[in-house]
């Protein structure tokens, strides 16, 4: 553990441990996988997610910390829907989110970031707990949209992501913070990806029908 903590180099003055390194390529090959629907990005985020425990507690970003926890979880079950079927691709099909998920994740979400702004806010020494909340609970949001295919978790992803750019950089997570700028970029790629295939999925069922 003190190896990974171990500044690596240094970027605008402060210092890049292993952890924030590994974390960094772990999470940008993670993304890209996503985006090209392989399986491959469950268990490589599940590496990531690993990375990002020590990395965030030690930054005093307890809930991203605790989120990383509910991610491991979430890949797990993502990993087996996504295995459910021929191939990497063709195991779940993309679709978009139905009234009663959005209904089912506005309300949850809402009463998500109440609670965990409260107990970051009373509990802990976190100088950031709306925003770590916010972050939570729109990845949480993601990821659920992720593993079961739904298109808009790419919209939900970029909406954490432009909250996670400047509050990674306000905690000197420089590499961290660039990294999330790059997240943007491939979310950007994946929604087109996905769309492209939702596209194609409709034409081939309406020709088949």
């Amino acid at each position: 553990m003190d190896l990974l903590q171990t500044p690596l180099f240094t970027l605008l003055g402060t210092p890049v441990s292993w952890t924030e390194v590994l974390g960094f390529g772990s999470g940008a090959i993670c993304v890209w996988l996503v985006a090209r629907q392989h399986i491959a990005n469950w268990p490589v985020g599940i590496a990531n997610n690993v990375f990002f425990i020590l990395l965030f507690a030690t930054s005093g970003l307890y809930a991203d910390a605790a989120l990383q926890l509910v991610f491991i979880a979430l890949a797990a079950y993502g990993w087996w829907t996504w295995a459910r079927g021929t191939g990497p691709r063709d195991a779940l099909p993309v679709r978009r989110t139905t009234r009663g998920e959005w209904i089912g994740l506005v309300a949850a979400g809402a009463a998500g970031l109440l609670g965990l702004t409260l107990l970051l806010a009373h509990a802990t020494d976190s100088t950031v707990p709306f925003w770590d909340a916010l972050t939570t609970v729109l990845s949480l949001m993601a990821t659920y949209g992720q593993c079961r295919k739904r298109l808009e978790s790419w919209w939900l992803w970029i909406a954490a992501d432009i909250v996670y750019v400047p509050l990674y950089a306000y905690k000197g997570l420089f590499l961290t913070s660039l990294l999330y700028v790059g997240f943007m970029v491939l979310c950007a790629i994946g929604l087109r990806d996905w769309r492209r295939d939702l596209l194609a999925a409709r034409t081939a069922e309406a020709v088949a029908s």
